[in-house]
């Protein structure tokens, strides 16, 4: 597993030969630990907290799949470098999992603006996801994306007081259409402390 960074360099790109021997055992680690990255809120929503290693792994999946070679690397890492916490942040991949794509349809047709409306609550303190500025992930119709990425910047003091063993943390999805809280299990939070410096 790679080292411990808020970005990955074209040096830290294994060849694509290496990788294949390693890939089964890649997955399987960053599967187990995806387990405690994971937060289901309400039927439909799930948020991925993402990190160096989930990051690593998805440009070697996507090298490895696509075969795109050393051209593909620079693309790659400009899609999901960003996706990485900077050391006061926690990033989250949020996605509404519908199987059944009429009821997916009409349900996304109804949340316009959900990405606004996220905010993680504890000891007294609240912090605002921000969504990725790569695309809107709403319509001009108020149609939401399946997928929204949200970082959520945290100050030293926040970021101290959740990192203190015993708090409690809420995920909140404040949307009129999808008003959902989660409490974060203590191992989930203790995992995402871990993205502080």
């Amino acid at each position: 597993m790679p080292r411990e960074a808020h970005e990955i360099i074209p040096a830290d790109i294994m060849d694509m030969a290496d990788y294949g021997v390693i890939r089964k055992d890649s997955r399987a680690k960053v599967t187990a630990m995806k387990k405690s990255r994971r937060v289901h809120i309400g039927p439909d929503a799930t948020f991925y907290f993402e990190s160096y290693e989930t990051m690593w792994h998805q440009v070697h999946e996507m090298l490895h799949i696509e075969k795109g070679g050393a051209d593909q690397i620079e693309d790659e890492l400009s899609a999901y470098n960003p996706l990485i916490p900077n050391g006061r942040e926690l990033v989250a991949t949020l996605m509404f999992e519908i199987d059944d794509p009429v009821r997916r349809a009409n349900f996304l047709a109804g949340l316009g603006g959900v990405e606004e409306t996220v905010s993680i609550r504890f000891a007294g303190l609240e912090v605002r996801g921000v969504p990725e500025e790569d695309v809107d992930r709403t319509t001009a119709d108020g149609k939401a994306s399946s997928i929204q990425f949200l970082h959520f910047p945290f100050t030293d003091a926040a970021a101290a007081a959740f990192k203190a063993p015993g708090t409690e943390v809420q995920l909140v999805i404040g949307h009129e259409k999808y008003g959902h809280i989660a409490i974060l299990p203590d191992a989930v939070r203790a995992a995402l402390a871990a993205d502080f410096d």
